[in-house]
């Protein structure tokens, strides 16, 4: 057994902070997660890339980085318009951290 373990008995949030990778961890779990809800509403509306991108007035290039779930370079305004576009609305909610 491993009793020089740190990590042993932390939570994985924990750990990431201590390792400095939080904030990205959390960053690129957030964006699969938008990525996978624009997809799914692409889906129930039955459209496609280059009609939601011409819709919000971009091009499809722009709507597929907005899709990459491991691009985490995300506007509010992109976002935004994308979910408007799809007949959504986003909510963003701040809570606290439980380290």
């Amino acid at each position: 057994m491993d009793k020089e373990n740190k990590f042993v008995g932390s939570h994985l949030d924990e750990i990431f902070d201590k390792e400095g990778i939080l904030a990205e961890t959390e960053a690129l779990a957030l964006k699969r997660v938008i990525a996978w809800e624009l997809n799914k509403a692409m889906e129930e509306r039955k459209t496609t890339k280059s009609q939601v991108a011409k819709k919000i007035h971009t091009s499809r290039a722009a709507f597929d980085r907005l899709l990459d779930p491991t691009n985490t370079s995300v506007t509010l305004k992109s976002l935004e318009k994308a979910a408007i576009a799809l007949g959504k609305k986003v909510h963003i909610e701040f809570s606290d951290l439980s380290l």
